[in-house]
């Protein structure tokens, strides 16, 4: 359906699936205004929900239908009275915290959806409403007069459908950048308390936190004259470098500067493995000596479940590496080889305490020792794109 007859058919009052969700623009700070609210951005899959007279439809962002791989979803969305569309986010926990993984793993178990749901049931983080219980559009009524009605419908529902929380105090707004990633918490949605639902458009605001830390160059794609990404690691506890992710494409200038500080590995004999991390390693991947820490930029939603989900493109900029301090190369325990450490760039948070985000139903964060974006299980290869 092309936008011009979804937008004719919204002034008829008409609503039909699948809509294209509103969406958010990025930006470098976040905004403060009187007419400004704020919530969090979850680490999750956004779906729109059309409570039908006959049952309940989950609508990914791209429009597929998601309701074969929610039935914990669907079934307490069909607590709510039919007419009812809703916007949110799909989140699953594991160990006090999102687990984006978890979501994926739905559209993959086949005949065990059922008893991964039953494991790992999801949860609905609703943070818009598009139409009421009676069917009647709420795109132009304002975000404030949404929110209250979403309210009032999720007064009664299912623990697993949640209203996002909101707030207007930067304050908090602090508090939440700093302390709620540990829950899983990419960054801040901006929004403005009179804007209308425009679908499609990017109309919101937002503001993704990062951190800063430093990890071990181990490898390269590309070659080492011509470096394309960068493979890095963390020392365990027996001294070995662990694979922990791999940077965003080099720019020019990057991969200039950083050819000059790399060397092949060192090998005792001929037959010595040159690599700590898994043997065979792909074609494309380059073993260099260890030799230079680099400060890095990771987004806040890191998961250390060995998946590469869709963070794997969003690995942000590399700084130059410098030498290896003699305390970097001694074993170390892992709780402490994955900690973070402050680097050239300003730290937005570092280790959170436990906390409880104040919507109802999710549980609490654990406190998080931080990892690379790409946080991989050695055994997957640091080349896979799975």
């Amino acid at each position: 359906m092309s936008p011009a007859r979804r937008r004719a058919e919204a002034a008829a009052g008409v609503l039909r699936r699948p809509v294209a969700p509103m969406l958010a623009v990025s930006v470098n700070a976040v905004p403060d205004g009187p007419d400004l609210v704020y919530e969090p951005k979850w680490d999750g899959w956004r779906a729109i929900a059309f409570r039908e007279a006959d049952g309940v439809y989950l609508q990914s962002r791209a429009g597929r239908n998601l309701t074969p791989y929610f039935p914990d979803i669907t079934r307490a969305v069909r607590a709510l009275p039919p007419g009812g569309v809703l916007d949110g986010e799909l989140v699953a926990w594991q160990r006090g915290r999102t687990d984006f993984a978890l979501l994926q793993r739905r559209v993959t178990a086949g005949r065990g959806t059922l008893q991964l749901t039953a494991r790992h049931p999801a949860h609905y983080v609703l943070f818009d409403l598009l139409a009421d219980a009676s069917g009647q559009l709420l795109l132009d009524t304002p975000l404030v007069e949404r929110r209250a009605q979403l309210a009032c419908l999720l007064a009664d529902a299912p623990a697993q459908l949640t209203l996002t929380p909101q707030t207007d105090d930067m304050a908090e707004v602090g508090q939440w950048l700093t302390t709620w990633t540990a829950a899983g918490i990419e960054g801040i949605v901006i929004k403005r308390r009179g804007g209308r639902y425009t679908p499609g458009r990017r109309g919101w605001g937002k503001f993704r936190t990062r951190v800063t830390t430093e990890a071990i160059v181990g490898g390269v794609t590309g070659s080492i004259s011509n470096p394309d990404t960068v493979l890095l690691g963390r020392f365990d506890r027996r001294g070995r470098l662990r694979y922990t992710g791999r940077t965003h494409p080099l720019g020019t200038p990057q991969r200039l500067e950083l050819a000059t500080l790399l060397s092949p590995p060192i090998l005792p004999h001929r037959h010595a493995v040159g690599h700590p991390w898994p043997d065979p390693l792909p074609a494309s991947c380059r073993a260099v000596r260890p030799a230079g820490a680099a400060a890095i930029r990771a987004g806040a939603a890191n998961r250390g479940d060995g998946h590469q989900g869709r963070h794997v493109i969003r690995t942000p900029t590399m700084a130059t590496p410098r030498p290896v301090r003699p305390t970097q190369t001694r074993p170390v325990g892992a709780r402490r080889a994955a900690a973070p450490r402050r680097g050239r760039e300003p730290v937005h948070h570092a280790v959170a305490p436990r906390t409880r985000p104040p919507c109802g139903g999710l549980p609490a964060g654990p406190r998080r020792s931080f990892r690379t974006k790409n946080n991989l299980n050695p055994a997957q290869g640091p080349c896979t794109n799975a």
